[in-house]
């Protein structure tokens, strides 16, 4: 889901799209994703087919699907004034930054901070109210979901822009499928509100805290949520020679 109405397929960082300065972190482009990348799936088989329905003939083809990994000091730009200055925000606070920034992802010229879910909230105002940060806006959440990352599947995705400094970064926050809890940042983004509605309807992710947590576009008894990878896909309700057209994954293989 890249913003209110799509899936995404996971989220490397964000950066200011004007800004030449991005340019400084060419080193952390994306040749570093295969090299230094957390490798959650291995697909073989022609496009990854692994259950006969391979019609080509080759099933030759492996690859690797990786997140990218953290990346090394310095990130270019001003990226690091941006790092340094969240760190030293965070221990002025008796917060240890490692404790709260799980990594610093620079990939693609984007920078995201993967943050642990139980201090979202204290980074994010953290973020807004710093005068040398100052990320006014917070212009939604996005829900990812990587079924291969285990005891991470759900993935929370923040875009955050600083009007004041020109700047665009991203948070990402995780949670397993078995406890699908992160706190909501409506307290500190009140725009936030229908997103968390949104990703908590399509991904199931629970934001506690937020003001009236309910489906936005699914009926309110539907079952399950439809745009994490294990939802089953739906046949289409329409009879042919007396019999249903079955889900994709359930009509037979040619091979």
């Amino acid at each position: 889901m890249s913003d209110a109405n799509g899936t995404s397929n996971g989220a490397g960082g964000a950066s200011n799209g004007v800004n030449p300065e991005k340019d400084l972190a060419a080193s952390n482009l994306p040749g570093q994703r295969g090299e230094g990348g957390e490798e959650i799936r291995v697909q073989r088989g022609m496009f990854g087919a692994d259950n006969g329905g391979d019609t080509s003939g080759y099933g030759g083809l492996v690859r690797s699907v990786r997140l990218p990994g953290p990346a090394a000091r310095p990130y270019g730009g001003w990226f690091d004034e941006v790092a340094d200055e969240l760190e030293g925000a965070l221990e002025e606070q008796g917060l240890l930054p490692g404790n709260a920034i799980e990594k610093t992802v620079v990939d693609r010229g984007e920078i995201t901070f993967h943050i642990e879910r139980e201090h979202l909230l204290r980074v994010a105002r953290t973020l807004r109210d710093d005068p040398a940060l100052r990320f006014e806006l917070c212009t939604g959440v996005s829900g990812v979901h990587y079924l291969h990352d285990k005891g991470r599947e759900l993935h929370a995705v923040y875009h955050l822009r600083s009007i004041t400094h020109n700047r665009l970064i991203r948070l990402e926050v995780s949670a397993p499928d078995a406890d699908p809890h992160i706190p909501s940042l409506v307290s500190v983004y009140p725009t936030n509100d229908w997103h968390e509605r949104e990703t908590y309807d399509f991904f199931g992710i629970v934001f506690d805290g937020h003001p009236a947590l309910t489906r936005i576009m699914m009926p309110d008894d539907w079952q399950g949520h439809p745009q994490r990878k294990d939802y089953p896909l739906g046949g289409i309700p329409v009879e042919y020679k007396g019999a249903q057209i079955p889900a994709p994954d359930q009509r037979r293989s040619y091979s």
